[in-house]
């Protein structure tokens, strides 16, 4: 039992460090776009109905550098300034499944298959995901009202003001749902043996449906899944079966899904994983289906590495900001 904590503790550390620089950039984005981007703004490209805003909030989303960690919190200041709860959806799902560096990582380890594929099929969900919120979750949005742009007469008041948005208003709101999410990512990381993906799950449907099981509440942001699936193929899975493990693990984890239930609803949350694991297979069996020699042009090396100091920086950083918006969120 001692060395099952140890282990967990070891894993919750690893994991905090690997996405703590990626959710810190995402609370500094949120907090630009607060002081940056008018309401109405968004209120025109990202609000109303029809499918052109979902359509918009997902190609925003493709190339952006954002994690399903980090994209939370400007996923989350695009609703309160306006955006649809289907763009909202939209944008979560397209953007932390690529971005601008795991495009050139996919393209380095996987090919240019891979390395095309990844950024449509994100689009493509983000665009599905969007347009089945807003199909079957018509009820009235609880989510937070529009925010009115506040008078900005100065520097010092635009940057006091973005500071406060990223650093204290969104850490307050997902604090507590980011820390349980992780707990249960880092139980899950310990339980799962090292040697599942290679010896136990086989080729086929069966063994997409594993890695869907497995990425679902996982944390493992867009680049860094990128060389462990590259090791995966070279051990003998699938390129559909790592490619659903690449649309599954960034597009969410424990911590993510949890916020979107809690802020969105609970049928929002259920569209959004259906729409991931509807998506990922849909588009596992079509990869395996049209390339199958793909598995055998791919050559790729994994190589974990250990914490760097900034992610340990980072990570403190991190904690240290979660725990101050708890405090303040109970303690007024």
């Amino acid at each position: 039992m001692t060395d099952f904590l140890k282990s967990m503790l070891m894993e919750f550390w690893a994991t905090v460090g690997q996405m703590s620089p990626y959710l810190l950039f995402g609370f500094a984005v949120a907090g630009a776009l607060k002081v940056l981007i008018p309401t109405s703004l968004v209120q025109k490209h990202l609000g109303g109905k029809g499918i052109w805003p979902i359509i918009k909030s997902s190609l925003f989303g493709v190339p952006l550098p954002l994690c399903s960690c980090g994209v939370i919190p400007v996923a989350m200041s695009l609703r309160k300034r306006g955006a649809t709860k289907g763009a909202t959806v939209a944008f979560l799902l397209s953007t932390p499944q690529t971005g601008v560096d795991s495009i050139f990582v996919t393209y380095s380890l996987l090919g240019p298959v891979f390395m095309i594929a990844r950024p449509l099929i994100a689009l493509i969900t983000g665009v599905v995901g969007g347009v089945g919120v807003d199909l079957f979750d018509n009820k009235p949005s609880e989510a937070p009202p529009v925010e009115e742009d506040e008078e900005l007469d100065s520097n010092k008041n635009i940057f006091k003001l973005g500071f406060r948005h990223a650093f204290l208003v969104l850490p307050r709101d997902i604090g507590v749902a980011m820390l349980i999410g992780l707990v249960i990512a880092a139980i899950i990381s310990v339980a799962v043996p090292d040697d599942f993906f290679a010896n136990k799950i086989g080729t086929g449907i069966g063994a997409m449906i594993i890695m869907m099981l497995v990425g679902i509440p996982l944390y493992v942001c867009a680049t860094a899944s990128v060389p462990i699936a590259a090791a995966l193929i070279a051990k003998g899975l699938t390129p559909g079966a790592a490619l659903v493990f690449l649309m599954t693990g960034p597009a969410s984890n424990a911590a993510s899904i949890a916020i979107i239930w809690k802020v969105m609803g609970n049928r929002t949350a259920i569209i959004y994983l259906l729409t991931v694991a509807v998506c990922a297979l849909t588009f596992g069996l079509l990869l395996d289906a049209m390339f199958k020699n793909l598995g055998s042009e791919i050559h790729g090396h994994f190589h974990q590495m250990g914490t760097t100091p900034l992610e340990h920086i980072s990570a403190v950083v991190l904690l240290a900001v979660l725990l101050w918006g708890i405090y303040k969120k109970y303690h007024k």
